[in-house]
């Protein structure tokens, strides 16, 4: 092997080691494999637990703090609302105050799923909380920062 190639190999080994974008993107991606599972019996995947979650407000949200708070562009935001519109989970409505704007909200059935998949995203977070082996609460302070 050439220097320049176990140069490369060492650099890929500290990447690999303590790159913190890709141990996000790994963690990330079981996490949504563990609660997608754990949700499927409600229909709704993680993803859109948490749309549900943040759509559940008293009053109608526009699209525009939607997509901040789940760093998200308006485009993703649109494609991730269509299955739980069509579902009857949420309601995606004009805006009164700006006709080009859409207001949404969940529906009564999206209330009804997102009671029951809040009971099973309790227990499995539990678990994940007792299994994870480090102190939560720092874990999503941390988190929190980098969001």
């Amino acid at each position: 092997m050439t220097k320049k190639q176990t140069a490369l190999q060492e650099a890929t080994a500290h990447i690999r080691d303590h790159c913190l974008c890709l141990h996000a993107q790994r963690a990330a991606r079981a996490l949504a494999r563990r609660f997608d599972d754990a949700l499927r019996p409600h229909g709704i995947t993680s993803g859109q637990f948490s749309l549900l979650n943040v759509l559940n407000r008293p009053d109608p949200v526009s699209m525009g703090p939607v997509a901040k708070f789940l760093a998200m562009d308006r485009s993703t935001l649109t494609a991730n609302l269509k299955p739980l519109e069509r579902n009857g989970l949420i309601a995606v409505e004009v805006d009164p105050e700006d006709r080009r704007g859409r207001k949404l909200s969940l529906t009564p059935e999206g209330r009804k799923v997102l009671r029951a998949a809040m009971t099973v995203w309790k227990s499995e977070h539990e678990a994940l909380e007792k299994e994870i082996g480090v102190d939560a609460d720092l874990l999503r302070t941390g988190l929190r920062a980098i969001a």
